[in-house]
């Protein structure tokens, strides 16, 4: 039995059971399963807010411009666009809201999205030792990236909120509704993450070709570019799981009509399970993680 006693958690006190090996899976007793994980996930909020806090504070510590950073490389992605837009190098189709304010917002909306799906594996890694030499509710981790992710986002929407005028766009209503998209890509991201943190904990190289991966989905995704009007890439899109969230809430934000609304909500709905999908494969394959990473 271990308490936790590294200098970031030191008051936290709490005593926990040492893991028991057993050749019987957790997955026959999923009731027991169920409430176990439960339980250190109430167990783990004061935790994983001590491990956000010093992580938000290491990010922005030791940088000269801080936050804004957060409105820095969203700005540069929409200069960029918007000159190879009108320089005729890139065809990036017609948009029913002016182009910059569409890539301004669109690249916002997917970095909280990759951030989201990056947190769960990012957290892992960089918690190793601790992991090996301590015994704490392992959902610690992931509620600390969904309290970071939730602290960047606010960021961004504050950025979005202060620009958007100055670009032309008035506000209207709907953008009290704006918080529920970035809920829904924090949720989505997070259940992706947490599916690939396992192997991804135990082979560096899903956490090199993850960024690879998200640099692709970007472009077939209504990020840079407008929704095609016809053809494969427009089935592309449409198949494309992250397009309902980014145009609603881009919509939210201009006030334009709510076209995707219904395939927003499939996509949550559907999300719910592959969370719940990713977090008993977490929960489950983590004492193997930690035995490989100790050895």
């Amino acid at each position: 039995m271990q308490h936790l006693s590294s200098p970031d958690i030191a008051s936290e006190r709490q005593v926990l059971p040492t893991t028991v090996y057993s050749p019987e899976s957790s997955l026959s007793h999923r009731g027991e399963l169920w409430r176990a994980m439960l339980k250190d996930l109430r167990a783990s909020a004061s935790l994983a807010w001590r491990f956000a806090v010093r992580d938000i504070s290491a990010q922005y510590r030791q940088t000269l411009l801080g936050i804004l950073w957060a409105f820095l490389t969203p700005l540069l992605t929409t200069v960029t666009w918007v000159f190879l837009s009108a320089s005729g190098v890139v065809q990036v189709g017609e948009t029913d809201i002016p182009y910059p304010v569409y890539v301004f917002v669109g690249t916002l909306l997917w970095g909280v999205l990759v951030e989201s799906i990056n947190a769960p594996l990012s957290q892992v890694t960089a918690e190793k030792s601790t992991l090996a030499k301590l015994n704490f509710p392992r959902e610690a981790l992931i509620v600390a990236g969904i309290y970071k992710a939730l602290f960047n986002a606010a960021i961004r929407v504050s950025i979005v909120l202060i620009c958007l005028p100055f670009l032309g766009v008035t506000l209207k209503l709907t953008v009290i509704l704006f918080p529920l998209v970035l809920l829904s890509l924090i949720l989505v991201g997070t259940a992706l993450g947490l599916l690939v943190t396992p192997i991804g904990a135990l082979y560096s190289d899903v956490g090199k070709i993850l960024p690879v991966l998200m640099q692709f989905a970007m472009y077939i995704s209504p990020v840079v570019f407008a929704m095609p009007e016809q053809g494969i890439a427009r089935l592309v899109f449409l198949l494309n799981p992250f397009s309902s969230l980014l145009i609603t809430g881009r919509d939210l934000l201009t006030g334009s009509s709510q076209e995707y609304v219904f395939s927003f909500l499939v996509v949550n709905a559907l999300a719910v399970p592959v969370l719940l999908i990713g977090w008993i494969g977490y929960r489950v394959a983590m004492p193997i993680v930690i035995e490989r990473m100790s050895s």
